[in-house]
């Protein structure tokens, strides 16, 4: 439960320990340098200060000078933190000790034990971070010694009544697996070329946790943990009712529209009307006081807001009322995880019912090299489940030719497939609306052909008398009824 839990100060580590970290335990932080170990802890002592727990940081490496300074530059309050400085100062260089009967390791290791326990003994901190425990291998004679010390220590600090991270730079050449051993959870700070900076939990005594590599990104405020989506966990009851397009004939061709919490794919050519379709759901969804989103992932936000405007979607003042939400993305910059948060955020806090995605091939840019189904399918499924209606965009790169629903193999998900087409009729390119699929109602057989224009969009009568249209050149089969 989250009353018994400690905040780590960072609301998307606590998600993925389903709350926080339980109380007296002592965990253990690991990664390389630059991985934010120090962030993360100092996160951690400035939730406990904001709450009046006294708190305590102990460093062996980095001066405690250095550790407020930055503190202070990422905007943390440092005021509540007590700091134990046992780093080396400039002194020990420069009045050069030796020891000629006894070792170094055993003529440190009690000065500063002493200060430890009467730094805790006069505190009685709630929370404290000791950066870095691998420090404590050079004040030990040998492993078992170590051990020993480690385990004493951690358990003087437990039987204080404090909550522990002690951190470590485990590598390949300084294992740390003993300390993993010794801890009651392991939390593992990671930073590849690839996939960017990442964290995952490996150990949490006592309570689940959400597994995996979640996204993680140091900012100018600290640390960010974007969770993995789990769409299994998200639930909101709905009721399931059609929600029309307000153009009649697009309707009449749907069978009276797509349905509250289902995905539509609507695929297409370069230019076809693809986005202006969508946006045509979520102009009819405004007037009914509906939240709706579209996040772009090519097309800058100004182009889409003009063209919509000039084919009579009013986007700019849905957007002043609220009932729209266009969102442009920098797909190489934001991780699936990190997108996925934001969609969260729309659905959970401002109460998004239509979500846009436009388009898949932008989006597939921001998984760099990880799989486009797999997370495509969570984010999806997730919006099903809050009764969100989901509009996913899927250009084609083929103009006329063999029909073919997508390039990505994403069809399966998908309740609902609007598809557009060029053809090719004497001489002149039009376009041409069907459906390929819909689950949940029947819908028209037939293809209409479809026009954008300033007053909005025109859909036409059904192309009985045309032939072969799935392969862009029809060949009329008698006079149309609508010419």
């Amino acid at each position: 439960m989250l009353q018994d839990r400690l905040s780590t100060g960072i609301s998307g580590l606590d998600e993925v320990l389903y709350g926080g970290l339980v109380p007296a335990c002592a965990y253990l932080v690991r990664g390389g340098p630059g991985s934010g170990k120090t962030t993360l802890g100092l996160h951690f002592l400035t939730a406990g200060a904001a709450n009046g727990e006294k708190t305590l940081y102990i460093t062996l490496g980095e001066s405690a000078q250095q550790i407020g300074t930055n503190g202070d530059r990422l905007g943390f309050d440092m005021n509540g933190i007590a700091f134990l400085d046992l780093s080396p100062t400039s002194d020990f260089f420069t009045e050069i000790q030796t020891y000629d009967i006894f070792s170094p390791a055993e003529v440190e290791r009690e000065p500063t034990t002493k200060k430890i326990i009467e730094s805790v003994g006069s505190l009685k901190p709630k929370r404290v971070v000791l950066d870095a425990i691998a420090q404590f291998r050079y004040l030990s004679s040998d492993a078992f010694q170590f051990r020993k010390q480690v385990l004493s220590f951690i358990r003087f600090l437990l039987e204080q009544g404090a909550t522990v991270i002690f951190i470590s730079e485990g590598s390949d050449t300084a294992p740390d697996n003993d300390l993993q051993f010794m801890s009651d959870g392991v939390i593992n700070l990671n930073h590849g070329l690839s996939d960017g900076r990442t964290l995952n939990v490996t150990k949490f005594r006592g309570s689940n946790f959400h597994t995996g590599m979640h996204s993680m990104r140091l900012t100018n405020k600290g640390m960010e943990v974007s969770p993995r989506l789990q769409p299994e966990v998200y639930k909101r009851e709905f009721i399931v009712q059609s929600i029309p397009s307000g153009v009649p004939e697009l309707d009449e061709l749907l069978h009276g529209g797509i349905e509250r919490g289902t995905i539509t794919i609507f695929t297409g050519s370069t230019g076809v009307g693809k986005t202006t379709i969508g946006l045509q759901f979520m102009k009819e969804a405004a007037g009914r006081g509906e939240r709706s989103v579209v996040y772009c992932f090519e097309e800058p936000e100004e182009i889409l807001l003009h063209r919509c405007e000039s084919i009579n979607i009013p986007v700019n003042a849905m957007s002043d009322r609220g009932t729209l939400s266009v969102i442009p993305v920098e797909p190489l910059y934001f991780s699936p995880d990190e997108f996925a948060n934001m969609v969260r955020q729309e659905v959970e806090e401002k109460k998004a019912r239509i979500v846009m995605i436009d388009s898949v091939a932008g989006y597939r840019l921001s998984l760099r090299g990880e799989d486009l189904i797999s997370h495509l399918h969570a984010l999806c499924k997730y919006l099903q489940n809050m009764g969100v209606t989901v509009i996913l965009v899927n250009e084609l790169e083929t103009i006329t030719g063999d029909f073919r629903a997508t390039d990505v193999g994403i069809s399966y998900m998908a309740d609902n497939i609007i598809f557009l087409r060029y053809i090719e009729v004497q001489g002149q390119l039009r376009k041409a609306i069907g459906v390929l699929k819909k689950r949940m109602s029947d819908f028209e057989k037939t293809m209409r052909e479809i026009e954008i224009t300033r007053y909005g969009i025109k859909v036409g009568k059904p192309l009985t008398n045309l032939r072969g249209i799935l392969s862009g050149t029809p060949e009329f089969i008698g006079k149309q009824e609508n010419e």
